[in-house]
């Protein structure tokens, strides 16, 4: 028998690999940067997070200025492929293929300070190091990607992936291998209920815990023991995925796989010892201007507007937002959904809105969408354009549309190609014509599988 996570190669498959590998990923992925003009400045420019975002920018503007002094803020020694945990928790790949040195990335020629910011003194121009040393920047690019906020479900921790019967693929490397063993142990026990959760913020990957349903129903119906597994989805609100015709497929293909589909129910409370789970229904007539108030008004709440249910897997799924620093910084968003929790910037130039020499890329900011690799790469050069500018007293030349995409894996050995932006509709501008971003494909999984990771690389290298 075939392994799944290796379909057999159609001519038409060879033919693909083939085509791809003689054109190179990266080069079938991204487009060919541009050659400009360096500029010449004397400005000290801070970066805060050396993840996609902020590697990104640290060899595009090392490459694009003459005479600054770059300073790149990041504590760890190895960079993490993170949307390769997925593939680590679904059983597809091994965890070291994620993992790469930082200093593999770091241009020469920049200050790589190897510790972690603490505080933003937006109003000062300086940035507090864990080590209490202050650096002071001309301009400030806010690439530190998100927090994410366990502690906001009752009984819950990282340190719990991977024990009764909990997984959490977004908790660290460790803790995707950790929840891959999970699901093994689930499968191995012959049965139960399986709970997948969704959180009721912004997410990084939204995708992330529709894939980890899907790949988990692939190994389950390869048991042949399917109907012995209940496999239900806890989702806080009505929609699924936030691309309509997206959340219509998820939907009915979780109808046909059997899935139960349980809307306005979020995770609030778990209690490991008795893999018992409690679930907040969400008010549909409320309405909350962020995370906060929702938090505040669900300790309001009467005890009959929660649900206890026992499980025998759980996905768990944190709330997240900006790290804490950033938070308690001038830069965060003040009013609007994005209040108290995200950087503040405008979502097409991606400079802040109230403090210019700040520029924000990645995860952090505040924005209806556009929180995976995909977006960074389309940010990266809309934020160089305009940083730049802004450093020569011009006009910002660079708009971001919110491009982003999202292999969304369907099962293990397909997936789907979805594309979009902040219109919601990006049809007019596929990556791949070959793949229509509507349909399942085996070329998707391809993509997913085999070839976005040298992209990925490309773009941290500031080539693409």
């Amino acid at each position: 028998m075939s392994d799944p996570r290796h379909p057999p190669l159609g001519l038409s498959r060879r033919q693909l690999l083939k085509w791809g590998a003689g054109v190179g990923a990266a080069g079938l992925l991204t487009a060919t940067r541009a050659q400009a003009r360096p500029i010449e400045s004397r400005a000290h420019i801070v970066i805060l997070g050396g993840g996609a975002g902020g590697m990104a920018m640290a060899n595009r503007l090392a490459n694009r200025t003459r005479g600054t002094t770059i300073t790149l803020v990041e504590p760890r020694e190895i960079h993490h492929y993170q949307p390769g945990w997925t593939l680590v928790a679904s059983g597809v790949w091994n965890a070291d293929k994620t993992l790469r040195p930082n200093a593999d990335f770091v241009p020469a020629g920049i200050r790589w300070e190897r510790q972690a910011a603490t505080a933003i003194d937006a109003e000062s121009r300086r940035v507090t190091l864990a080590n209490g040393e202050v650096l002071a920047y001309d301009a400030l690019v806010v690439a530190t990607g998100l927090q994410l906020n366990y502690h906001l479900i009752e009984g819950m921790s990282p340190e719990l992936v991977g024990s009764h019967g909990i997984g959490s693929v977004y908790a660290s490397i460790d803790a995707a291998s950790r929840t891959h063993q999970a699901i093994e142990t689930w499968i191995a026990q012959g049965g139960g209920r399986g709970l997948f959760t969704a959180a009721p913020t912004p997410v990084k990957c939204a995708g992330a815990p529709l894939k980890m349903t899907f790949t988990t129903l692939s190994r389950l119906e390869a048991t042949g023991r399917r109907d012995a597994f209940q496999v239900d989805y806890m989702a806080p609100g009505d929609a699924l995925f936030s691309q309509p015709w997206v959340n219509d497929f998820v939907k009915q293909r979780f109808d046909e796989q059997g899935v139960n589909r349980y809307h306005q129910y979020r995770l609030s409370a778990i209690d490991p010892g008795a893999r018992q789970a409690t679930f907040t229904r969400v008010d549909r007539e409320a309405q909350f201007t962020s995370h906060h108030e929702l938090r505040e008004a669900e300790f309001r709440r009467p005890e009959g507007l929660t649900e206890v249910i026992d499980y025998d897997f759980i996905h768990v799924v944190p709330p997240m937002s900006a790290p804490d620093f950033v938070k308690q910084s001038a830069l965060i968003a003040q009013e609007g959904p994005f209040a108290g929790e995200w950087l503040d910037v405008d979502i097409h130039t991606m400079q802040h809105n109230r403090y210019p020499e700040v520029f924000g890329i990645g995860d952090v900011i505040g924005a209806p969408i556009n929180k995976t690799a995909a977006s960074v790469k389309a940010q990266a050069p809309v934020v160089e354009a305009n940083l730049l500018a802004h450093l020569q007293e011009q006009p910002l030349p660079a708009r971001h549309n919110g491009y982003t995409s999202c292999p969304l894996i369907t099962g293990i050995g397909k997936a789907m190609l979805v594309e979009f932006g902040y219109d919601n509709n990006l049809d007019f501008l596929p990556s791949f014509p070959f793949i229509d971003p509507r349909d399942e494909s085996w070329a998707a999984w391809v993509m997913k599988d085999r070839m976005l990771q040298p992209a990925y690389y490309a773009v941290l290298e500031g080539q693409a």
